[in-house]
């Protein structure tokens, strides 16, 4: 028999991982280039963070913007279970294109080491190395001259969806922690979060058949962690939670994503933390993980881009 091809860990649909140590990566692997983008004028542009590491972004401005008139700067770190997609994806490049047409800003989207080539935690040590590398231009001198001339850096973003939802909720309790002088985090967007833990929350299924896809996914991902309730994955076992560095959070939640409940948990975590800040929730009726990047053309996709500029645009 070949082993060559017997499968060792079957992640479908997203990826599996054969015996011989070759990793299937079954979606996210088309890329698209920067560009000018038709239907929006937004440009966008690739930058290396770190040549040695690999590290990269792909940097999106407005059609119209001028260096007199300082934008919000969001750091947007991709979902795809730290495994799949990147941020050079079709799917992300339409949304990031469509959310700064609405909303007005520049884009940081940053394209971490994944999985399992480079087990967790290093995409949370390379996207804290992101924010650093964009914060080093808050003085107006970096090697980036978007940033330079474009970024207000005292109403600074993170957002991501599943897995870069959760990158952004680690690394804004970094950032309440360190308390950086080079920027200000206004506030954090977690678009279905990928949290979870050992047990159910809210209306999770107990039964331990339909926990073990997610049970086993982080265990492959996460192999030196605690475990399914390491502070990583599960934010109720961090009682750092109220140290968030930001003012305000936006969780927005699929009515029919399993991932539901962790994002109403979360909610529910924050205000029993004595975490001060604004606390928002956005539900999309009849939708299930990530359906805006599948079909970002749709009403739905659209309102949720709507909210999320709409939150960013507070108090402007």
């Amino acid at each position: 028999m070949d082993t060559t091809t017997e499968i060792l860990h079957d992640f479908f649909p997203m990826f599996r991982v054969l015996k011989c140590g070759q990793i299937e990566r079954l979606m996210g692997n088309d890329i698209v280039p920067a560009s000018v983008d038709l239907a929006t004028g937004v440009r966008s542009k690739d930058v290396t963070i770190n040549s040695s590491s690999g590290v990269s972004a792909r940097l999106y401005v407005p059609k119209s913007v001028d260096a007199g008139h300082k934008l919000p700067l969001l750091v947007y770190f991709h979902g795809g279970a730290f495994v799949i997609q990147t941020a050079f994806s079709p799917d992300y490049h339409t949304h990031l294109n469509n959310l700064v047409a609405e909303a007005d800003i520049i884009v940081v989207s940053v394209d971490y080491r994944r999985v399992p080539e480079h087990p967790l935690p290093i995409a949370y040590e390379d996207s804290w190395e992101a924010v650093n590398w964009a914060a080093s231009h808050s003085s107006g001198n970096g090697q980036e001259p978007w940033l330079n001339d474009y970024a207000d850096f005292q109403r600074v973003f993170f957002a991501g969806d599943s897995a870069g939802a959760n990158i952004s909720h680690n690394l804004a309790i970094r950032v309440g922690l360190e308390t950086p002088d080079s920027f200000n985090l206004e506030g954090i967007v977690l678009v279905h979060a990928y949290f979870w833990g050992k047990e159910a929350v809210g209306g999770e299924p107990v039964e331990p058949e339909n926990r073990a896809y997610i049970n086993k996914l982080w265990l492959y991902t996460s192999p030196g962690s605690s475990g399914l309730d390491d502070e990583l994955i599960n934010p109720g076992s961090d009682p750092r939670i109220s140290s968030l560095g930001c003012k305000k959070v936006l969780i927005l939640v699929a009515e029919q994503d399993l991932l539901k409940h962790r994002g109403l948990y979360y909610k529910e975590l924050l205000g029993k933390s004595g975490y001060g800040g604004k606390i928002e929730v956005v539900e999309t009726k009849n939708e299930n993980h990530v359906f805006h990047l599948f079909n970002p053309t749709t009403d739905n996709a659209a309102s949720l881009v709507k909210s999320f500029a709409s939150f960013m645009n507070q108090g402007k």
